[in-house]
């Protein structure tokens, strides 16, 4: 029972108590008058007890409103004491947060310092050093220029090589060519002679004819036998007509001393040089240009076969003809 509804309950208590006290009063024989007068005001308290009635509803109703807002502001409350703890408790670890981030923000900045002490002494460093680097770029480009140029001078140089080299490879072509060609003719001129007695090779450019000792000499002797002659004269016929290649004679003979000597032949390397000689003469009276002709005398120091044998001795006594062409041509490119 709320507070109202006992306010009520005493109201119709005391109603209760007028109307039995008037009853008794009556039944006293009281005066009509003094009746009246009660009664008159059990009406009026009936009245004034239907009003507060209406008002103890209305209090009533109010209250009960009241109450139900109180009840739901107590709970709102109690979510917000609740909230209340929760945001105590949240701004607990934010003020925790904070002075950890304020911690870190001290040493950020300290690091900040440090770091920004540390570029500007860096960047100091590093704009020095690029200067240096540009100036060793504009050197380097110099240098890079210059070598160009030597390049480009060089690739001009290599360019009239290489032209140069095509000339002489050109030329060397044709020698080889004309050299083969020479080889050719001279061995089909000399058919007619044995293997064993004379050969025609190709060796490092030149035509070789080595011929025989026992072809054209007796032992000890400089003077040409009659098939000799004829093996010369038969080559002379050829080389008249080659005025573009050098002719050089070379006698050679084994170790054997000579027998006998005389003031013009003391030893190996005399009778070389006029065995040498005795065939160039007869080159040259069937044809051949003094100019084109040398004569040589090798002694015995270039032997085919450096053995003691008789086989050995016979191959190292021997003349060689050797062919070259003029390479006039070829000096000239050389020379420019």
């Amino acid at each position: 029972m709320n507070y109202f509804a006992l306010i009520k309950n005493q109201f119709k208590m005391k109603v209760n108590i007028l109307i039995i006290a008037a009853l008794i009063f009556m039944s006293a024989c009281v005066s009509t008058k003094k009746y009246d007068e009660l009664l008159a005001e059990k009406v009026k308290l009936s009245a004034e007890f239907e009003q507060s009635s209406d008002k103890l509803d209305k209090c009533n109703e109010e209250y009960a409103e009241l109450n139900a807002k109180y009840n739901s502001t107590k709970a709102k409350n109690e979510e917000l004491d609740k909230e209340l703890e929760d945001t105590k408790s949240a701004l607990g670890r934010a003020q925790n947060l904070y002075t950890e981030l304020d911690s870190s923000n001290k040493r950020l900045q300290s690091n900040y310092k440090e770091l920004l002490e540390s570029s500007t002494l860096k960047s100091d460093k590093l704009a020095k050093s690029i200067a240096e680097k540009e100036k060793a770029l504009i050197n380097l480009e110099q240098n890079l220029m210059e070598s160009q140029k030597s390049i480009d001078s060089l690739t001009s140089n290599l360019e009239s090589r290489e032209r140069k080299v095509q000339e002489l490879e050109g030329i060397l072509a044709k020698k080889d060519s004309a050299v083969q060609k020479l080889k050719d003719i001279v061995n089909d001129a000399l058919l007619s002679f044995e293997k064993n007695d004379l050969s025609v090779e190709v060796r490092n450019g030149k035509v070789y004819v080595s011929l025989a000792s026992q072809l054209l000499f007796s032992t000890g002797s400089i003077e040409i036998d009659e098939k000799g002659k004829q093996a010369l004269v038969q080559l002379a016929n050829v080389l008249k007509n080659q005025p573009e290649v050098n002719v050089m004679v070379e006698g050679h003979t084994d170790t054997q001393k000579i027998s006998k000597s005389s003031k013009y032949m003391n030893d190996n390397w005399d009778l070389s040089v006029m065995r040498a000689t005795s065939v160039l003469r007869i080159l040259v009276d069937n044809g051949v240009d003094p100019k084109q002709v040398i004569a040589a005398g090798r002694g015995e120091h270039m032997p085919i076969d450096e053995a003691e044998t008789k086989e050995a001795l016979k191959k190292n006594r021997r003349t060689e003809i050797i062919l070259t062409p003029k390479l006039d041509e070829l000096f000239q490119i050389l020379g420019n």
